[in-house]
């Protein structure tokens, strides 16, 4: 039985990554979850060997990317993203039985999840305290030891812990959407479906234009780069990464170009896997089937082509 680690505790929307990822048949054999306290940590629970994938959060529709999983990702032994699946995500606000919304004065939400319902605390709780909590399941464990009144947590983490729900489909924006990954130790990617993702990291050579080099490679060859983000390395002011998603697969002649070219001219390439996008948003890249066999051609001697 396969042990695939998530961010925990239990109750937790990437502990309901990981059961879709299980009903969409990814896994070969039924798996034994295992938590982790943060997103580094079940990570690093691939890198010791303790378990054979993890599942995290890496993008949020209302905001942007999960830095704790994208730095994670960048240092230590290399890992590898394999699938990727979305949840559109709303909050349930609990609490223990007997509590209102009238008497809630110290609220625990996981920073993420806060930022998602700012406006519906100020509206409905506008004299509440936020608690940070570790995780949305962990903000419903504050509610049962008494460290806050409510939660911003998950309606399985109220049922697991008898908690009762004072809202439901709580959010600020409509149709937000976390997508979560599932992360192993380095192996081939998965098969080219014509509607992928190709991720990597860049540390760059601190010149001029070597970003803008960056970018052309890509840009040359009709790749579309769907994302482009900075994080700095913590290694000194002015030092950054540079995280890169493109529309395509390492098996697509243009990407493995592009790839190859970078791993040239970058300071540092980071590969992080190519597979199935789950909304397929872009250009996939050109196809070289007639510029391969128009080659094939040249090298035979055929004349007139």
């Amino acid at each position: 039985m396969p042990r695939i680690a998530y961010f925990g505790p239990s109750g937790t929307f990437t502990e309901m990554a990981l059961a879709q990822f299980e009903s969409a048949g990814v896994f070969d054999a039924p798996v034994e979850r295992v938590t982790a306290p943060s997103q580094g940590g079940a990570l690093d629970l691939i890198r010791s060997g303790s378990v054979e994938g993890a599942v995290v959060p890496i993008e949020s529709s209302v905001e942007g990317s999960i830095s704790a999983t994208l730095d994670s990702l960048a240092i230590g032994p290399r890992l590898q993203i394999v699938a990727e699946t979305e949840l559109e995500v709303s909050f349930t606000i609990l609490a223990g039985t007997g509590t209102t919304l009238a008497d809630v004065r110290l609220l625990a939400a996981y920073p993420v999840a806060g930022a998602q319902v700012r406006d519906w605390v100020s509206l409905h709780l506008p004299d509440t305290q936020i608690f940070t909590a570790a995780s949305n399941a962990a903000a419903a464990e504050d509610v049962v030891a008494g460290r806050a009144d409510a939660a911003v947590s998950t309606a399985l983490a109220g049922e697991r812990l008898g908690l009762t729900a004072l809202a439901s489909g709580v959010a600020d924006h409509e149709q937000a959407i976390t997508r979560f990954v599932l992360v192993t130790r380095p192996r081939v990617a998965p098969a080219a479906t014509g509607a992928d993702r190709t991720s990597i990291v860049l540390e760059l050579t601190n010149e001029p234009g070597s970003l803008m080099r960056a970018f052309a490679e890509f840009a040359t060859r009709g790749i579309d780069l769907t994302r482009i983000e900075s994080r700095p390395t913590r290694t000194g002011m002015g030092t950054y990464r540079f995280y890169l998603d493109c529309v395509g697969h390492i098996d697509d002649t243009a990407v493995a170009e592009a790839l190859k070219a970078l791993h040239r001219t970058a300071g540092r390439i980071r590969y992080l896997g190519s597979w199935p996008a789950t909304s397929a948003t872009g250009t996939p890249p050109p196809s070289d089937e007639a510029g391969a066999e128009w080659l094939i051609q040249l090298r035979k001697g055929v004349a007139d082509l």
